[in-house]
């Protein structure tokens, strides 16, 4: 698993942010940063619904400290758009189709009695803009959410 102190692994991957285009973390992180990385494990299940309505509802006070936030998960960028509309979410979406960023960041998992293989496990990084991590958080129990008041205090201190 990535941890805090280490360099975040770099990816290309379809951005969903209404339409479907081209993201690679290296190249927005200078301008992004802090960047929060809010893997789950998938769209339109109740749990990742609240935890994304959740940033949502947060969302002005992630900006204030300048901060970008993007939810990952597996599915394809064309679910991840539909997905934010039906949540009124205006924050991007990455998706890892073929579950390599979620490995990459200890982040991967398989929630096998719903038949979904690869699966992102609920997790949220924080990158500073040198692409360092400053928070990391993963669980393996999919009904957990994380403690956003954590999450926005680690957002505070990489900005």
């Amino acid at each position: 698993m990535v941890d805090v102190g280490d360099q975040a692994p770099d990816f290309t991957a379809s951005l969903a942010n209404g339409d479907v285009s081209e993201f690679t973390l290296s190249e927005q992180l200078p301008d992004a940063a802090p960047v929060v990385l809010a893997f789950f494990p998938g769209a339109f299940t109740s749990v990742c619904s609240h935890e994304m309505r959740t940033f949502q509802d947060r969302l002005a006070e992630f900006q204030d400290h300048g901060a970008t936030l993007y939810g990952v998960s597996t599915d394809l960028p064309f679910a991840q758009n539909e997905f934010r509309d039906d949540l009124g979410v205006t924050f991007d979406m990455l998706s890892d189709a073929d579950g390599e960023i979620s490995a990459d960041y200890g982040a991967d998992g398989a929630f096998g009695h719903i038949g979904l293989d690869p699966v992102s496990k609920r997790a949220v990084f924080v990158l500073d803009g040198d692409g360092t991590v400053t928070y990391a958080w993963v669980t393996d129990d999919a009904s957990v959410e994380p403690d956003y008041d954590e999450v926005l205090g680690a957002v505070a201190e990489a900005a």
